[in-house]
């Protein structure tokens, strides 16, 4: 197989552990357990919604949570904190540049990588922003919209290479 095939192969299928809206700039993230994602607007109840689309979704690695603590030296970082739409396991989120997922009932393209910004010193302290970078997760726009539900199966699904491998 070619470096091109095994850039389209996923060992297992993502699944949504998190999801939050941030209603406006500055206010606290508020978890939901379903949010419906549409085209050109984003999701529905969050702050870019309606923006230029290509940050419209946030996506950061459930198993970087768990980096980041430890990087902080803390037992755990809760999700809101660090301002995200959505935590994603068991798929590499750096990989989906530029590829477009299935996450639920909507298909999302991954824009590129989302980077963290000072912000994450005031809500994780001292060297939070260090401790995020290479951690900071995936923008996305919406290709077509549909309900993310907690517990929906996140897919790859763009042309060029077969859907992830089981669960």
């Amino acid at each position: 197989m070619g470096h091109l095939g095994l850039l389209s192969r996923f060992p297992r299928t993502g699944r949504v552990e998190w999801i939050g809206v941030r209603p406006a700039r500055r206010e606290p993230v508020r978890p939901c357990d379903a949010v419906r994602a549409e085209i050109g607007t984003g999701l529905i109840g969050d702050r870019y919604a309606g923006g230029s689309g290509t940050r419209a979704v946030t996506l950061i690695q459930s198993e970087h949570l768990f980096v980041v603590a430890a990087l902080m030296g803390v037992e755990a970082v809760d999700p809101a904190m660090l301002r995200r739409n959505l935590v994603i396991s068991g798929v590499n989120l750096a990989a989906l540049r530029g590829r477009q997922l299935q996450v639920g009932e909507a298909l999302l393209e991954g824009t590129g990588l989302y980077h963290p910004c000072s912000r994450m010193e005031e809500v994780l302290g001292p060297g939070g922003l260090n401790a995020m970078r290479g951690h900071g997760g995936l923008t996305a726009r919406v290709l077509r919209g549909g309900w993310i539900r907690l517990g929906d199966a996140v897919r790859v699904a763009n042309d060029d290479g077969p859907p992830c491998a089981g669960s």
